[in-house]
């Protein structure tokens, strides 16, 4: 489960420096099933709907159910982890800090072994990626861009993400859109880690390609979360929590349950200030060992899962 890192961990850099060899589609309206989970929070007569989002997508995702579209009509504020159609520059400026090689250093290859060196060349011919185009990338990043290939190499790109979507129809009807979480803040997590770190997790994403369950991995996530199968999230919040890689700690203990308590901060405080509101932030955060709605609970909130 650790490719599930760049889908629960908002990776705006593709939103941003969307590369030449992911392709790029515009959505269309197709039937209206449910997707993801979805609950509803209510106190003090209040009420407030919380997505659970998949930061890439697909033509087919959109629009979504009538409960998410009709919510965004009537509330006052949709909230995100970060919003992908906020400020430009301030996330290019997180992504060169944080993800990009300062000019001279690098390249992650030069610091692999021989065997995870010829690992990552097959990778990126496998997703067309050019060796000049992941040079500069840090290995957390380089890891990052490999997993969203693998999802493009399905059909999901993050130019279709849910958060932007949602972004663009609030914004269209002129709905306040508010940031639990900052890119900077996000993208500090990995610059937390050292450089032996970094390329532990790229050289495990390498073997996972090789031993080809990085493409099973995605399309388990996607199928759950695009059928809004509780059983099917559920075995995958299971697996990432039994997860004893590097990648996997990592990832359940940092990118979620360090996580989890501000975002339930966050969103129990918009629920406290707004009558109708909507906030949407990754599934993984919804379902699992101390999730969101369980941490609300916890401080007297009604929720109620919807799907």
């Amino acid at each position: 489960m650790r490719r599930l890192i760049i889908v629960i961990f908002y990776s705006l850099f593709c939103l941003t420096l969307q590369p030449a060899w992911a392709q790029q589609a515009q959505a269309t309206a197709p039937a209206i099933p449910n997707r993801g989970v979805l609950f509803k929070a209510e106190q003090g007569g209040n009420t407030l709907y919380l997505f659970g989002t998949i930061h890439v997508g697909s033509p087919d995702f959109y629009p979504l159910e009538p409960r998410i579209t009709e919510a965004l009509t009537q509330a006052s504020v949709l909230a995100l982890e970060i919003d992908p159609l906020a400020d430009q520059k301030r996330m290019l400026n997180a992504v060169r800090k944080y993800g990009v090689y300062a000019p001279g250093s690098g390249p992650a290859s030069a610091q692999l072994s021989p065997a995870a060196r010829a690992r990552l060349e097959r990778a990126l011919r496998k997703y067309g990626i050019p060796p000049e185009a992941a040079a500069p990338l840090k290995p957390w990043m380089l890891t990052s861009a490999l997993t969203i290939a693998e999802f493009g190499s399905q059909g999901y790109q993050p130019i279709l993400a849910v958060d932007a979507w949602l972004s663009k129809q609030a914004r269209a009807r002129r709905l306040k859109v508010e940031e639990l979480e900052s890119v900077e803040g996000q993208m500090s997590l990995f610059g937390r880690l050292s450089d032996a770190e970094q390329l532990r997790m790229l050289e495990e994403d390498l073997q996972s390609i090789e031993d080809e369950k990085y493409a099973g991995e995605a399309r388990e996530l996607m199928d759950a979360w695009s059928s809004a199968n509780p059983a099917a999230l559920d075995a995958v919040a299971r697996k990432l929590s039994n997860d004893a890689t590097f990648s996997g700690k990592f990832m359940k203990k940092v990118l979620l349950e360090e996580r989890n308590p501000q975002l339930a901060d966050g969103i129990a405080k918009l629920l406290a200030r707004e009558k109708l509101s909507v906030a949407a932030i990754g599934a993984l955060h919804l379902i699992g060992w101390e999730n969101v709605p369980d941490l609300l609970r916890r401080r007297g909130i009604a929720v109620e899962r919807i799907y």
